[in-house]
């Protein structure tokens, strides 16, 4: 199967301030190799695609990245490990950092929250799997902590996730929440649909905790991957589906 102009991944580039030296993208579904309850473009492996066209999607990225430089995978399972090196086979983590050129950092998403960061000066890059067991969880405090710069030195930008509209969840991911943090409770609205439960917000309760962290600047927040069809959606497509790519580097 050849690297043919149409396979080409459709893009989303973050808009935030990043200095020249960062590079970023979000991949959509909209062209590219996977057929099927896969098609267009799923770079995951593990969720039941043709390999041939995973490794294909991959391959295609790191053309996107434009250099011999390897793309740092994770094995994502909801928590708040950070990986700050280079690992050919994938590590149990759910966000990535990198300070030099050696490599680029990945997540896999397809509902959850891909969150952005880098410094103004261009020195350090990261990017965090968020979904609301990894907010809950730390994993935005822990990639801040990994990143190693001052949080007003740092800017974030949130990528395309399932919005409150489409989210309901169950009490006991409220009180997660607001459990810990009572002004989290801003992002539930009761549900409509189901009494005792609720519409969570994951932009919001990012956002919060980014606040919370003092970070500079933060962006992004108006995509819904279970409303608009250039996502994957893992809710929407009832598990059976593929995930995109956020992807982060110095360049």
């Amino acid at each position: 199967m050849s690297d043919a102009p149409h396979l080409k991944p459709t893009l989303i580039t973050p808009d935030w301030p990043s200095p020249a030296g960062v590079g970023a993208f979000v991949t959509t579904r909209e062209t590219g190799p996977s057929q099927g309850e896969f098609a267009c473009f799923n770079p995951a492996a593990g969720v039941g695609d043709n390999p041939a066209h995973v490794t294909l999607c991959r391959r295609l990225l790191g053309h996107e990245v434009g250099d011999d430089r390897p793309l740092l995978w994770l094995d994502q399972v909801h928590g708040a490990r950070v990986q700050a090196s280079y690992a050919a086979e994938a590590p149990e983590a759910d966000a990535a950092v990198a300070f030099d050129r050696g490599y680029a950092c990945a997540v896999l998403t397809a509902d959850c929250l891909p969150v952005f960061f880098c410094d103004r000066e261009g020195t350090r890059v990261g990017v965090a799997h968020a979904g609301w067991r990894g907010l809950a969880g730390g994993v935005l405090e822990a990639t801040v902590a990994a990143l190693g710069a001052p949080s007003e030195r740092l800017m974030a930008w949130l990528g395309p996730a399932i919005s409150n509209a489409q989210f309901e969840v169950g009490p006991e991911v409220q009180q997660a929440f607001v459990g810990v943090h009572p002004e989290a409770a801003a992002a539930f609205d009761p549900s409509p649909y189901r009494l005792g439960h609720f519409m969570g917000d994951l932009y919001k309760l990012a956002r919060l905790r980014l606040e919370r962290l003092g970070v500079a600047h933060i962006s992004g927040g108006h995509f819904c991957t279970a409303c608009e069809s250039r996502f994957y959606s893992y809710r929407r497509d009832d598990a059976s589906t593929g995930r995109m790519a956020s992807v982060i580097w110095l360049r």
